[in-house]
């Protein structure tokens, strides 16, 4: 067997091995525990800061098992925790940061084997780039999806219904009790967002690009199968640990390609396409933005769940979950694929069944057609790209040209929104600019802007929406987001004024400000960036060296990876 990475830190007979480990008998270990075992560590974004991923310590038990079963050690250790729900200004800002973090404490520690446990929007992404920064043997299980919400007899979903229940709110249709009523039956057990949403989407191309065990992607936080698979999932580390299997094996191009299939038949989070292209580019794995539009176009939609459909993460998990949708998919699919289990993507799927075809459609019965997923745009105003979840969006605004009103903050749509008088119809294309990577900072999900109060008395529920910001993978509508260049970079989104005509053509894949080129020369001449929106710390960082959309919003000196070896030895 090849030497362990920890044997570095243990077998080192003079000072540094020492001190190394004499402090580790401080947990009662002895020198034989500490000789020949791979050392696996479980990386835990646990928090209460971030309630989706609260019960994580205890599933970091079955984890532990696992490993100490198979002949590991196990060492568990916390990483910054990423949490939708409560951060500001958003939580996107610090998923950088988190990779920062658990790259350079994996780094920096006698670790052979990384299990990632994570949840939340971000976490799982966040560990995925640091740990692929590394390149130490890992292997990911996200903590799963709430149950199923229910309100007055009905199944709710997080995200979904809560922008739906808002603009029934607004709207005037329901009380103020009876929103305070819904709140109360949404989140009723632990887990992440049960719809599609962000967390179950990245859950799910984390299983898709081979870095989970089978069926790790949905099934709920409180199904006992969850803690099972915790414990193979730590047994199977120890066994990554041996075999030296680490993510550069396994995710090859075909392993991308694999998870930006299965997004599209998912109708997965418009937000996995910055974080792939994130890891893809830690990985050294050449995968553009126009990948998700031009694999998307020959894969349809197969998974009826909310956002795009009506069913929920239970009963996707019921009906077969994430290995019975890839079977469906056949040769969609690179079955050759590599996986942490040893075995290819299609050995893995040998056997898998869908019990339910309501939730998981059949490629002869899909919920969408093909090239019903994320589509992306270009244009004059967007020339770096755009994205738009079609499977979400209404089917009549895919092609719509109409005036633009332009807001340059959030806070000036928000403060405008409900004004009865405010110069809005159906045709309107509403801009709202200065939301991107730089310009808010960390580029927050308000791209789902909420519909003008006047719209919605007259009864419309959608229109064309474009900005430079990114959609909660839970919501839906006509939303154009992830415009690049960014307003805040000097992007032509940062050009368009009030009742300029704007066309979106998604079949053609299009964005354009019918505005004469001379004019917008003469516009972006008088343009003047805007103040810095941070002056220190982390934020500071950030904004100096953020990338773009269509990259991936990784920082620019973190592409690709440094190894797993420290930057000094010890004395």
């Amino acid at each position: 067997m090849t030497r362990l990475r920890s044997a570095t830190w243990w077998d080192d007979p003079g000072k540094s091995g020492f001190i190394a480990r004499h402090h580790m008998r401080q947990l009662g270990l002895t020198r034989e525990q500490l000789s020949g075992k791979p050392v696996v560590g479980i990386c835990n974004s646990w928090s209460e800061l971030t309630p989706c991923n609260a019960h994580l310590r205890v599933l970091a038990e079955s984890v532990r098992r696992g490993i100490t079963a198979a002949g590991g050690l196990a060492l568990e250790f916390p990483t910054m925790s990423i949490g939708e729900p409560l951060m500001r200004p958003t939580s996107m800002l610090f998923r950088n940061l988190m990779s920062m973090d658990v790259e350079e404490t994996i780094r920096a520690n006698p670790l052979d084997a990384v299990v990632l446990l994570g949840g939340c929007d971000k976490t799982l992404p966040a560990q995925l780039m640091g740990a692929v920064s590394v390149d130490v043997p890992v292997i990911a299980l996200s903590g799963g999806p709430m149950l199923t919400g229910r309100f007055r007899g009905r199944a709710v979903g997080s995200g979904t219904d809560i922008w739906r229940m808002s603009e029934e709110l607004r709207a005037g249709h329901i009380t103020q009790e009876d929103f305070e009523e819904f709140e109360g039956c949404l989140a009723r057990s632990a887990g992440h967002c049960m719809t599609m949403g962000t967390a179950s989407t990245m859950a799910c191309v984390t299983e898709a690009l081979g870095l989970s065990l089978p069926g790790a992607a949905a099934l709920p936080a409180a199904d006992a199968r969850r803690a099972q698979l915790a414990e193979q999932s730590g047994a199977r580390a120890v066994e990554l640990a041996r075999e030296q299997v680490r993510p550069s094996a396994i995710l090859t191009r075909a392993a991308f390609t694999n998870a930006i299939v299965v997004n599209a038949a998912i109708g997965g989070s418009t937000n996995a396409v910055l974080h792939l292209l994130a890891i893809a580019g830690r990985a050294g794995v050449p995968v553009t933005l126009d990948d998700f539009d031009t694999l998307a176009r020959n894969t349809p939609l197969l998974a009826d769940l909310m956002p795009s459909g009506s069913f929920l993460m239970e009963d996707f998990a019921y009906a077969g979950g994430l290995p019975a949708l890839m079977a469906e998919l056949g040769d969609l699919l690179d079955r050759q694929a590599t996986t942490v289990t040893g075995r290819t993507l299609g050995e893995n799927l040998a056997g898998a069944q869908v019990w339910n075809h309501e939730v998981i459609r059949k490629l002869t019965d899909p919920v969408q057609a093909p090239g019903s997923g994320t589509a992306v745009l270009r244009g004059n105003l967007a020339p770096a790209g755009a994205v738009i979840k079609q499977s979400a969006a209404s089917p009549e605004l895919l092609a719509h040209r109409g005036p633009a009103l332009v807001f340059d903050s959030i806070e000036d749509y928000l403060r405008a929104a409900d004004d009865p008088d405010l110069p809005v119809d159906g045709d309107t294309v509403l801009v709202v600019r200065n939301l991107g990577p730089r310009g808010y900072p960390g580029m927050p999900e308000l791209g789902n802007l909420p519909m003008p109060a006047k719209l919605l008395a007259e009864g419309i529920t959608d229109m064309v929406r474009i900005s430079d910001a990114r959609m909660s993978g839970t919501a839906y509508g006509t939303v154009v987001l992830h415009v690049a260049p960014e307003a805040a970079a000097g992007g032509p989104l940062a050009l368009v004024r009030t009742g300029d005509p704007i066309e979106l053509d998604v079949p053609a894949r299009t964005l354009t400000l019918h505005v004469d080129e001379d004019e917008l020369a003469r516009r972006a001449a008088d343009w003047v960036a805007p103040v810095r929106p941070a002056d220190r710390g982390w934020a500071r960082l950030y904004v100096d060296h953020v990338e773009q959309a269509d990259r991936g919003c990784d920082l620019d000196f973190l592409a690709g990876g440094s190894g797993d070896r420290p930057a000094k030895a010890p004395f």
